[in-house]
């Protein structure tokens, strides 16, 4: 017989705000051990100095974090210009030292608007991108170089917070896979200099934007007052700009045994959708075809 995971059968998502100095799986598991509930996953890592909205997703929630991980992400920044570091980050040792930038905050500004758009990224070598089924920070800490091809992310928006010489801060609006790290270092190269990051938090992921976050604090005090639910959003919250197929009660047993089957044409465009039963509540992810046909993707046991 198989053991049981052990745990609470909870469902939903949690924005936290991870703090600095533990990694993202470590706030992971302690939103997990919180919760007491047996599944859980998160949207994409954040470095372990950064700061920031984490959504953790758990028991069934945990079926949506894979298309979370695609959600474009705004950040502040804070990058020291004037020396750059082995991780890019105030972790790691100085390896490069050079000139602070004579610019004014107007001349600042025109290089920024130089990385809005599709720009190439060279991801960094202290970073969990994989070579040959190892994370590319372990070649790294071992003083191993590995080639790594240029990537092309999208800037929706960037923007001067304040210029005080040496701490250049920013914010950006940019596709997933944008290393933040790496985007200050070639600001700085721009501007005839080097850099680090000193300071990274994640404002907002998509579609989250607007939602407060919570901290590991605040809910170990509402674990001790037994009102933990008012910060559990929904398990379909992070689908909501997906279009909806409601299904009728024959649908729905189809559906929640995973079969293909025909759908209105219209019911909606075609591609991922989500899908609910006839009584709203939601059933899961599918694929729609273009001639109608709907093919349950991940199938929500709740």
């Amino acid at each position: 017989m198989a053991r049981r995971k052990r745990g609470l059968n909870i469902h939903g998502i949690v924005l936290l705000d991870k703090p600095a100095g533990i990694s993202s799986n470590r706030a992971l598991q302690k939103v997990r051990g919180i919760f007491q509930a047996r599944k859980a996953g998160h949207t994409g890592s954040l470095d372990p100095f950064a700061t920031g909205m984490l959504p953790v997703c758990l028991g069934e929630a945990s079926k949506t974090a894979a298309y979370m991980l695609e959600a474009g992400k705004s950040y502040f920044a804070i990058a020291r210009l004037g020396q750059a570091t082995s991780t890019g980050d105030l972790e790691g040792e100085i390896i490069q030292t050079a000139s602070l930038p004579d610019h004014d905050a107007a001349g600042i500004k025109r290089v920024l608007e130089q990385f809005c758009g599709e720009i190439e990224q060279v991801p960094p070598m202290y970073s969990a991108l994989k070579h040959q089924g190892r994370p590319l920070y372990e070649y790294a800490r071992a003083g191993v170089t590995i080639e790594r091809p240029a990537r092309t992310v999208q800037i929706f928006a960037i923007r001067l917070e304040s210029w005080s010489p040496p701490d250049l801060a920013f914010s950006v609006h940019c596709t997933k896979g944008t290393y933040i790290r790496t985007l200050a270092e070639d600001i700085a190269t721009a501007l005839d200099s080097c850099a680090h990051l000193v300071e990274l938090r994640r404002q907002a992921v998509e579609p989250f934007d607007d939602l407060p976050m919570v901290t590991l604090e605040q809910l170990e005090q509402a674990r001790e007052q037994g009102d933990l639910t008012k910060y559990l959003l929904p398990v379909d919250a992070g689908l909501i700009g997906w279009p909806r197929i409601d299904l009728d009660s024959i649908q729905h047993g189809k559906f929640t045994h995973g079969n293909q089957f025909p759908v209105a044409r219209d019911a909606a465009p075609a591609g991922k959708v989500r899908v609910y039963g006839p009584e709203g509540n939601v059933l899961g992810v599918a694929e729609l075809s273009p001639a109608g046909e709907l093919q349950p993707v991940r199938v929500f046991n709740l």
